[in-house]
């Protein structure tokens, strides 16, 4: 048991090395957002997870709905987040991503999917297999581990 711990305290040190690295790149464009954590989270949530009702969103980041408000209403000021009424219930304001903020989490994405790529596209073609091999059966795990989440 003692191998299988130390090869996985090797691989999630190399992850959160890249991670860094990544992170750290001129080009991360995460870098120049004058955004808050929580801005983000509520950018990448409604990406994910499309238009939702203020008390949805409010027990998917476990906060208050003031606290949900205030975080919307500066996005909204920026243009990345807008209210619309809901047409199944008027009584319900949905928040909802606008033109704006899908572009800018798909730069964010798209971005590290391009620093993904540069590094990928150094490997073997046999590297490259046994890792499709490797992640497809993580995200196999992952699903088993996270059914509520959904493969994407």
């Amino acid at each position: 048991m003692e191998d299988k711990d130390q090869l996985i305290a090797s691989i999630t040190a190399a992850q959160r090395s890249m991670g860094r690295l990544f992170g750290a790149a001129r080009t991360n464009p995460l870098m120049s957002l004058n955004l808050t954590m929580r801005q983000l989270k509520v950018l990448l949530t409604l990406a994910r997870r499309g238009p939702l009702p203020g008390h949805v969103l409010t027990a998917e980041m476990g906060v208050s709905l003031a606290t949900v408000t205030g975080i919307v209403d500066r996005l909204a000021a920026q243009g990345l987040v807008s209210r619309r009424e809901d047409p199944t219930d008027r009584r319900v304001r949905l928040l909802e991503l606008t033109a704006e903020g899908r572009k800018l989490v798909g730069g964010v994405m798209d971005a590290g999917s391009a620093q993904y790529r540069r590094l990928l596209s150094r490997l073997e073609v046999d590297e490259l297999r046994l890792l499709d091999t490797l992640v497809r059966r993580m995200a196999e795990i992952a699903d088993e581990e996270f059914p509520e989440s959904g493969s994407q």
